[in-house]
């Protein structure tokens, strides 16, 4: 690595404070799709890590304009270019997973479109030292950091960060909007209610993973007037993941702050580098990176993603609908109290019941109403506007989820008679870990660095 300038607390601050939120009319567009990879004919039987790695290898030579990335457990994702429109974006991503579709067809291969792998527990199938220092850093919280790499898979829709000016189009706007709207859009494409063929109890276990992982890299920002001084001391204060180095393990040492090792230089000093890397390795449900990124849907099956990433782009892009957006959802914020998503009720509600909680279906027939009219205000063709209808009809208006169909599957299984609602076991799963959940929020969020300071 060429040795570069070490840097102060303030000098990174000031550039985080630069490049989180770059304002300006929104214009583009984008979207991250991940699926899981498994045998076309058999998706239970696991895929041997050669067969993985050796489909990757193929991947990689096609002509994707899309970048194609893997996951620890072998998950593919497919990263859009910045697009000019929601049509563009579509396009382009539908031709390069045609080409990824066929290439794995003649593997003898197939994607899933599920939030969390259904069928088997986490498999690591990469081996770098970011995915070491990563498992060994989530280890300490238990099992779910395995799961979360190895297992989860994502729609997460990027958007400009808006304009710097107040209104529905402004960046304090839609940053407050993304944390409210993400709790209705993580219920109304929950698609994980299952894990090694059982139900969890929840409809997003993809989300309720989320939550039980290292809460000073994977909660919101603390609330306040400005989201970039927020997420400056939010990025500081987190704990470092992981000291890259040219030779040797990445680990890091444990509980060091970003904030207290530029304080230190032990056990060297950081650069701006190593802080540009840091940030990559904080999890939150809304991520600013110039845009925003959305990270709280759950991957959906075939081309399923095309309905959240429209729906998502008319309720930010166009001004009509994002007011109607804002007033829909803001009543949510009473639910969801003063913790932080994903931890707050709001938000576990949404992983928990999806549509069938009444709160967050009425904010999702609003929503989605807005949207539907939105989108020809924004190019959309009759492909997209159809998808979105079809969803719309199929899901929100009955107050369900693409997981409500997998349980309905999963409790026709002869071994279970309740309904999906009412399974005891599962409502007693869900119920404890709640209990758990809550009462280990008051003890975490006190071991947070720096939290005062949020």
């Amino acid at each position: 690595m060429p040795v570069q300038r070490a840097v102060t607390e303030a000098e990174l601050a000031a550039h985080l404070h630069g490049i989180c939120f770059k304002t300006g009319p929104p214009q583009r567009i984008g979207v991250e799709i991940e699926y899981l990879v498994h045998d076309a004919r058999n998706p239970r039987c696991p895929l041997p890590r050669e067969r993985v790695r050796s489909a990757m290898t193929a991947l990689r030579a096609l002509p994707l304009r899309s970048l194609l990335t893997f996951e620890p457990g072998g998950q593919l994702e497919l990263s859009s270019l910045p697009a000019a429109s929601l049509t563009e974006c579509v396009t382009a991503v539908s031709a390069d997973l045609a080409l990824v579709r066929t290439a794995l067809r003649a593997m003898d291969l197939s994607l899933a479109g599920h939030g969390h792998n259904p069928w088997h527990p986490p498999h690591r199938i990469l081996d770098e030292p970011r995915y070491d220092a990563m498992e060994a850093y989530f280890d300490r919280w238990g099992q779910a950091g395995r799961s979360m790499m190895c297992g989860t898979a994502s729609v997460q829709v990027c958007l400009d960060a808006g304009y710097e000016e107040p209104g529905p189009l402004g960046h304090g706007r839609r940053w407050r909007l993304a944390h409210l709207l993400g709790a209705v859009l993580a219920a109304a494409f929950a698609n994980s209610p299952t894990s090694e063929g059982c139900p969890t109890g929840y409809r997003s276990t993809r989300q309720a993973i989320w939550t039980q992982l290292d809460p000073a890299r994977t909660l919101a920002p603390a609330d306040g007037p400005d989201p970039r001084a927020a997420w400056a001391a939010y990025a500081l204060d987190a704990p470092v993941m992981c000291l890259r180095a040219a030779d040797g393990p990445w680990d890091a040492p444990e509980g060091l702050s970003f904030r207290e090792w530029t304080r230190t230089k032990a056990p060297r000093a950081p650069t701006a580098e190593d802080f540009d890397y840091h940030v990559t390795t904080l999890f939150p449900p809304v991520r600013p990176r110039g845009h925003l990124e959305l990270r709280m849907i759950d991957a959906q099956p075939g081309d399923g993603w095309i309905v959240p990433l429209a729906v998502t782009a008319a309720l930010f892009d166009d001004p009509e609908a994002a007011e109607t957006a804002y007033r829909a959802v803001k009543p949510l914020a009473e639910t969801a109290g003063d913790r932080p998503a994903p931890r707050n009720p709001l938000w576990r509600r949404a992983a928990r019941n999806g549509l069938t909680d009444p709160e967050l279906a009425a904010a999702a027939t609003v929503c989605f109403a807005a949207a539907r009219a939105a989108l020809p205000r924004l190019g959309a063709g009759p492909d997209v506007l159809a998808a979105v209808e079809e969803f719309i009809e199929r899901y929100v208006a009955q107050g369900r989820c693409p997981a409500d169909d997998l349980l309905d599957a999963a409790y026709a299984a002869p071994e279970y008679a309740p309904t999906p609602t009412e399974s005891p076991a599962a409502r007693r799963a869900a119920d404890a870990q709640e209990a758990a959940l809550a009462a280990e929020y008051a003890r975490t969020v006190e071991r947070i660095p720096g939290k005062d300071s949020q």
